[in-house]
């Protein structure tokens, strides 16, 4: 079975028209999504003919990110938004359960305590989903929000173990004015590992499951840095200290990576048993490579290919260790 972990809703228009329509009132009356059957019927099925198209047999759906709107204000538009996504994704998954599980968002916004997210987190277990999606930024770019090591986090933290939830760790939209939003994931993962790695967070929550995306930003590539910053006494790391190598296992992270040699660097890094394959498809790497003929993002043949993968660790990546980080998807079995 190929799961496809990391994976964002494709739905009708009608859906980001309420977002419109959310901005243009600041919120204030109450409107909610019309977002017809047939309109998400038909949505959904375009989904399914592309994962069809790349052999893909279950998709986990998130909310994009780059609408996901933390940084909004006034932030009472943030929960009917979030509400109407993660809605949208439970529909789709009633239309295809056997093609589809549910990853939610949660109406975390800047400046507030992660409480305000607790209501919709309950929520989104209620409603069977799998894991919860994260934007390490709530600012979107625009303020300084909490590092995951902070313990501005630790409440969320204890609510996910409790309900035997994972993270996805995605960032958001980006309105700094320095970077795209593209770019800003790739920081944002970067210090997303490093932030919790220089903290406690996995002493006091040792079963939390974490997955990075896009194969853990710069980290893998960068590698050499942090391996020495762990060991060097002047950077206050010391030569007994645990390996950084070794820390970096502590998390999962997808194979949304448009290039082989990438793949390969991440897999040879942290070990088949950490990666799950992924494709943000249909998203930004929906282009025609014109060196394979494919898209960058039909990424099943490139791991297919890796010959130093054996064939159970090629499972591992394709099946396996998705049903670790996301038990709940014990309920979807083999096709």
């Amino acid at each position: 079975m190929i799961i496809d972990a990391h994976a964002h809703l494709v739905a009708p228009d009608s859906l980001y028209a309420f977002r419109a329509l959310l901005l243009a009132d600041g919120g204030y009356h109450g409107i909610d999504p019309k977002i017809s059957d047939d309109a998400l019927t038909e949505a959904a099925a375009g989904n399914v003919a592309i994962m069809d198209s790349v052999g893909t047999d279950l998709q986990l759906l998130s909310p994009r990110p780059f609408h996901l709107g933390s940084s909004m204000q006034p932030s009472r538009m943030l929960a009917p938004w979030v509400r109407a996504n993660n809605d949208t994704i439970a529909r789709t998954v009633a239309l295809h359960p056997t093609r589809f599980a549910g990853v939610g968002a949660l109406p975390l916004s800047p400046d507030e305590p992660v409480l305000v997210g607790f209501d919709e987190l309950e929520r989104i277990d209620e409603l069977g989903f799998a894991g919860v999606l994260i934007n390490p930024d709530l600012h979107e770019g625009r303020g300084n929000t909490p590092a995951l090591g902070d313990r501005y986090w630790y409440p969320l933290y204890e609510k996910l173990v409790e309900r035997d939830l994972p993270i996805h760790i995605h960032s958001a939209g980006c309105y700094s004015g320095r970077e795209t939003y593209s770019e800003h994931f790739v920081t944002e993962e970067s210090i997303a590992i490093l932030s919790l790695l220089r903290s406690d967070v996995f002493t006091h929550f040792p079963t939390l499951r974490i997955m990075i995306s896009h194969g853990g930003g710069s980290v893998p590539y960068q590698i050499g840095r942090w391996q020495s910053e762990a060991l060097h006494p002047s950077l206050g790391g010391s030569p007994d200290a645990e390996r950084f190598e070794t820390a970096l296992r502590r998390f999962w992270f997808d194979s949304v990576l448009h290039h082989p040699l990438s793949l390969e660097l991440l897999l040879r890094t942290v070990g088949a048993d950490r990666v799950l394959f992924g494709t943000e498809k249909p998203g930004s790497g929906s282009a025609l490579n014109p060196d394979t003929g494919r898209d960058f993002d039909d990424i099943k043949p490139v791991i297919e290919g890796l010959a130093f993968l054996s064939e159970a660790e090629k499972q591992a990546v394709f099946e396996d260790n998705a049903r670790t980080v996301f038990p709940k998807l014990k309920n979807h079995e083999a096709r």
